[in-house]
C-alpha cells in the first residue's frame, strides 16, 4: 500500500493562488466545489470555534463532474476517494500547496475495480498540472 503528499510552493498570496487554481481547474475540466467553504477560519467560525484572523488554511474540495458521474455510474464504490482536496496554508512567508494522492496499489485495494487504479492516478496527474499552472 502506498500513498503520497504532492508539495509544492508558490510566491502568490492564498487568494491569487486559489484565484489562478480556479482558471487552471477549468482548464483541466475540474471546478472548486466548495468555494464558500474552504477557509476553515470561517468554517470553524459557522460551528462556533473561534480561531485568530491570521489562521489561513484552506481545504479545496475539487470535482470534474461530467467525468465523476460517469466514473461513478460505473461503479458507486469509487465514491470514497472522490473529491479530491487540495490543501493551501501559509508557512514561512510563502504559500503552501499540498494534495494526497493514493498510489494504484492502494486504489486496487480499497475499491475493487480494475480500471479505478489507471484512472484515479490520472486524475491526480490532472490536478498535478492545474496546480503548477496556478504556481
Amino acid at each position: 500500500m502506498s500513498a503520497d503528499v504532492f508539495r509544492t510552493t508558490t510566491n502568490k498570496n492564498i487568494t491569487d493562488f486559489i484565484e489562478a487554481l480556479g482558471k487552471s481547474m477549468t482548464m483541466h475540466s475540474f471546478i472548486i466545489h466548495n468555494e464558500e467553504k474552504m477557509e476553515m477560519v470561517r468554517h470553524f467560525g459557522h460551528q462556533g470555534v473561534a480561531l485568530t484572523e491570521d489562521f489561513d488554511l484552506h481545504m479545496v474540495q475539487v470535482c470534474a463532474p461530467k467525468k465523476a458521474a460517469r466514473s461513478l455510474s460505473d461503479n458507486l464504490e469509487r465514491a470514497v476517494l472522490l473529491p479530491q482536496f487540495i490543501v493551501v496554508f501559509t508557512q514561512d512567508q510563502k504559500t503552501q500547496v499540498r494534495m494526497l494522492r493514493y498510489g494504484r496499489e492502494l486504489v486496487a485495494e480499497l475499491v475493487d475495480d480494475a480500471d479505478f487504479p489507471e484512472l484515479n492516478a490520472a486524475m491526480c496527474d490532472s490536478l498535478i498540472s492545474a496546480i503548477n499552472e496556478a504556481l
